[in-house]
């Protein structure tokens, strides 16, 4: 996975670009009827259940908008909440916190969606050993805040990008020419390159789980679109050899079944694209 500081410089463009797309040259609605020295305070308030995500993200809009609002937390991110819950008030200058607003209210809807999401898997695999991941399957632009909401909805991150993890999907190995010439194809790449990245090889049938298992340097299988029997065997198979991975279309009806099969990652790419946002508004106080 990526360093906190690179995941930071991601959130940091994430903010300036939109600020950038929203504002423009200036917030004319709010320039042309609120006087530039008028102070107010504006509360975030919750009108639906769920997992609240985004409330570290906001404070650092505000901050960025204009270091003079202070934001005062009432609930912190990954905590439960109901509607009429409050989550914070924001108070300083009228102009910024309307500036800020629309980019606040969309992560936070957002993120919040995703992190509820992701905890309605967390919960359906409690006491299976197995974890749930998201995947590159993010809006184009924010993948940060979405990765972000998954762990803060209790999941984990996958690789964030193409540069941090090789995966050989199926694509990968039939344009190369086979399982085991993908594999070794990878192995001198990352040598001659001096790359320590981890590798995770896709199969789609039980005779290629056995082909992956005849090579070295496997860290995590993906046991793509495979049944709960044939999952079952493939997790056998593996056994201590490398870790085991099953994603295909799972979804809160299957995630316990394919838990049961004894894999020890799930992903799912439903956590971040079929979401319905959570309903939040930033009213004045």
């Amino acid at each position: 996975m990526i360093s906190e500081k690179k995941f930071q410089k991601e959130i940091d463009g994430i903010i300036a670009n939109a600020i950038r797309e929203d504002v423009g040259n200036g917030d004319h609605s709010s320039l042309a009827c609120i006087p530039e020295d008028a102070t107010g305070t504006a509360k975030l308030l919750v009108k639906d259940e769920g997992i609240i995500a985004g409330v570290d993200f906001a404070r650092q809009v505000f901050d960025y908008v204009d270091n003079g609002l202070e934001v005062d937390v009432k609930i912190q991110d990954g905590e439960t909440v109901s509607y009429g819950d409050i989550a914070f008030f924001v108070s300083g200058s009228s102009q910024s916190i309307l500036k800020a607003e629309r980019l606040v209210l969309n992560a936070m809807q957002r993120m919040s969606a995703i992190a509820t999401k992701t905890n309605k898997f967390v919960q359906l695999l409690e006491g299976t050993g197995t974890k749930i991941l998201d995947t590159r399957k993010t809006t184009p632009g924010i993948r940060a805040l979405e990765k972000w909401a998954v762990k803060i909805g209790g999941g984990e991150n996958h690789r964030f990008a193409l540069y941090d993890m090789i995966m050989l999907k199926d694509n990968h190995i039939d344009f190369c020419g086979g399982i085991t010439k993908a594999i070794q194809t990878t192995r001198n790449y990352l040598e001659t390159n001096s790359l320590d990245l981890k590798i995770i090889v896709e199969a789609r049938n039980l005779e290629e789980i056995a082909e992956i298992l005849e090579n070295e340097g496997v860290y995590r299988v993906l046991i793509d679109n495979f049944n709960y029997e044939d999952t079952r065997k493939a997790v056998a198979m593996i056994g201590d050899t490398c870790l085991t991975e099953s994603s295909g279309g799972i979804n809160l009806e299957t995630v316990r079944k394919y838990a049961d099969c004894g894999v020890d990652y799930i992903s799912s790419g439903a956590l971040t694209h079929s979401v319905y946002n959570m309903d939040l508004s930033l009213k004045a106080v």
